[in-house]
């Protein structure tokens, strides 16, 4: 068992540091630590302010790292009573705040006080800003980001050499990241590696040294290992800058017992028949062939596999044109399709009328699905959040 860090031996606080610019310029706001069994994306900030301390640079704008779960960091555990990565709900969040929700847990004390950050660094500076949230995986990796498929934040996380999967969203309900997101802000999930790994701490200490020179609050000039963590993360990534979808995940439910079989890694192609897990002493197989993603290595946690497949090129030069000429405004006059409200940013779908559309069509428009019941799907645009405006001065834009 881990000895568990103590706010005393490492001066673990909520803002792990901050640096102010000489000049205006982007707003970068990292988070570390959002799972507490999770060490790397910590070691990383600390290491890297520590850094930028000692050696000041001609940064611009602002960079702020922000610790996760406290409690839980404190004692090397996912949560301590539920996963503060599946707490960000607008109405509980407005209920919280109200007082009108009880027991409050732990976790709902730590995302209250995350969330004061977030708006007081929201008021206190102008846009543009950027959130990346560092992770890890119990199951080892190769280092990739997660984004919700809005343009500017496939743009951004273009820059770098690793892979990108789009569509965890719709799978995962009440990430930080998906709260953020309705700012129109870019956010991106960067997972690194595999838990308390080296490489993992190595990879995010790359992640931000790029982060500061894509976003423009450093040149790249003044990076001196600029290409040596590039190389790195592009090494790690084993040359892999394809894009991903999710097209599956299995589900644990609270309570269950759950046991995948040891040596599977993300990224692996699976046959179908491969045996993948037991659940409820019961076997759990591939139905298909298809590339595992984030296999289930801990005691917590409620995913215990995800399936994913490559994005043709293609495919993403078509959705970004469609989306660049709005064509999503035709799918309001399909059968079966309407508009929910006059906003005109999310669709029904009843798919007793619409069964035969595909998912994909949606994805390649820029809407994200959630099912409401049995016949209907409440689809959602993320470009009509996005905040372009505000990017379109970035290097990277």
């Amino acid at each position: 068992m881990p000895t568990a860090r103590t706010a005393i031996d490492t001066h673990l606080k909520r803002i792990l540091g901050h640096i102010k610019g000489r000049e205006p310029g982007p707003v970068l706001v990292f988070f570390g630590g959002i799972h507490g069994n999770e060490p790397s994306g910590i070691q990383a900030l600390e290491k890297v302010f520590d850094d930028l301390s000692r050696n000041p640079l001609s940064i611009k704008g602002h960079i702020y790292g922000i610790a996760g779960n406290i409690p839980a960091i404190l004692q090397n555990r996912r949560y301590l009573e539920k996963d503060l990565n599946r707490t960000w709900f607008r109405e509980d969040i407005a209920a919280l705040e109200r007082g009108e929700q009880t027991p409050i847990t732990s976790e709902d004390r730590q995302m209250l006080e995350i969330l004061g950050v977030i708006r007081d660094l929201l008021k206190a500076h102008e846009a543009p800003f950027y959130f990346i949230d560092f992770h890890t995986t119990s199951s080892k990796t190769l280092p990739f980001i997660t984004i919700n498929d809005a343009m500017i934040n496939r743009k951004f996380a273009r820059n770098f050499p690793v892979p990108i999967i789009l569509g965890i969203e719709e799978y995962l309900e009440g990430p930080v990241l998906n709260y953020i997101n309705e700012f129109g802000y870019v956010s991106l999930g960067f997972e690194s590696g595999q838990h308390a790994s080296e490489e993992a701490r190595v990879n995010n200490i790359a992640f931000f040294w790029l982060s500061l020179v894509f976003t423009g609050a450093l040149q790249e000039e003044e990076v001196e290992d600029f290409n040596t963590y590039f190389a790195e993360l592009k090494q790690s990534a084993a040359n892999n800058r394809n894009f991903y979808e999710i097209t599956e995940r299995y589900a644990i439910e609270s309570g269950d017992t759950y046991e995948m079989i040891p040596g599977f890694s993300s990224f692996e192609t699976v046959k179908k028949g491969n045996l993948l897990a037991t659940h409820n002493e019961k076997q759990v197989v591939a139905e298909k062939k298809g590339i595992l993603f984030m296999p289930l290595y801990q005691q917590q946690g409620a995913e215990g596999y995800f399936m994913i497949r490559r994005i043709p090129k293609w495919v993403l030069a078509l959705s970004g044109a469609l989306r660049k000429f709005r064509a999503e405004h035709l799918l309001a006059s399909l059968p079966g399709v309407s508009w929910k409200d006059r906003e005109k940013s999310q669709l029904i779908v009843n798919l007793r009328v619409a069964r035969f559309y595909s998912k994909a069509i949606f994805h390649l428009l820029g809407f994200r699905n959630r099912t409401l019941d049995q016949n209907h799907l409440l689809i959602k645009n993320r470009e009509r959040a996005a905040r372009n405006e505000l990017y379109e001065e970035a290097p990277w834009y």
